[in-house]
């Protein structure tokens, strides 16, 4: 037993950052959190948008906003250095913030792969990294931190839209995935959700809708399968739990 929470599943007092969360997916994520009883510092590049989703979970629980730019290392260390000013322990990190573009293949030029790759997978290799001191001081005996990637299920099968990069950028994200649990192991575990059809800005709720109704489950994903997922990962529940990619998508991998 830890001094976090008296449940198996509890993710209560634990301090967590959700990047890219003033709307969209990581907004239900950071919602999640807050209800189980964690304190949530977000962030998004717009600090108005962040601080106005802060204020409204605030109602909820312990919510605080901070500004990050991922498009370059030196953004992903300011994070670090002012998250790791305002707190000692990081008990979870939740890789959310992502970049999306679409264009056909003859005009898919270098505009539409750099700021991809930037925020899908160099930003998550660099925050975890600046982040590990903080993350491996909130480790104890059978609970140790947790670091989870927010990929997609356009990163284990080949999407019909032509989002090259997003989709390339995701499988890499799958395989860092891998490699850093191998490496902070065993006081850091890294998992990584490959997220199906949720609704959010990037994946509109009609679109949403219409793909989670080609799935098995018929529907898109929603704020109650985020925080089962999300609640079961960052407890002493997943604690033995590390280096995997979860298909999280009602089933639309499995059966594509």
């Amino acid at each position: 037993m830890t001094q976090h929470g008296s449940g198996l599943f509890s993710v209560e007092g634990k301090t967590a950052l959700v990047t890219g969360a003033a709307k969209g997916v990581g907004a239900l994520i950071a919602q999640a959190l807050v209800e189980a009883g964690a304190t949530v510092y977000l962030t998004s590049r717009d600090l108005e948008a962040a601080e106005k989703t802060a204020a409204r979970l605030s109602v909820l629980g312990d919510c605080s906003a901070l500004s990050a730019d991922f498009v370059t290392e030196e953004g992903c260390r300011g994070l670090a250095e002012e998250l790791s000013g305002r707190v000692d322990r990081l008990h979870l990190l939740v890789n959310n913030a992502g970049a999306l573009h679409t264009a056909p293949l003859d005009e898919f030029d270098d505009a539409g792969w750099d700021t991809v790759l930037q925020v899908n997978l160099k930003a998550v290799f660099h925050l975890t990294k600046f982040l590990r001191p903080v993350l491996e001081r909130a480790s104890v005996a059978g609970d140790p931190a947790r670091v989870v990637n927010i990929g997609s299920v356009d990163g284990l099968h080949v999407p019909s839209a032509e989002i090259y990069s997003y989709a390339a950028s995701k499988a890499a994200m799958h395989h860092l995935t891998r490699h850093l649990a191998g490496r902070l192991a065993p006081r850091v575990t890294v998992n990584a959700i490959a997220l199906g059809p949720f609704e959010s800005d990037m994946l509109q709720d009609e679109l949403a809708a219409d793909i989670g109704l080609r799935s098995p489950m018929r529907r898109p994903g929603g704020i109650d399968d985020l925080a089962g997922i999300m609640g079961f990962l960052g407890s002493r529940a997943a604690a033995y739990l590390t280096g995997t990619v979860i298909p999280f998508d009602g089933g639309l991998s499995a059966t594509r």
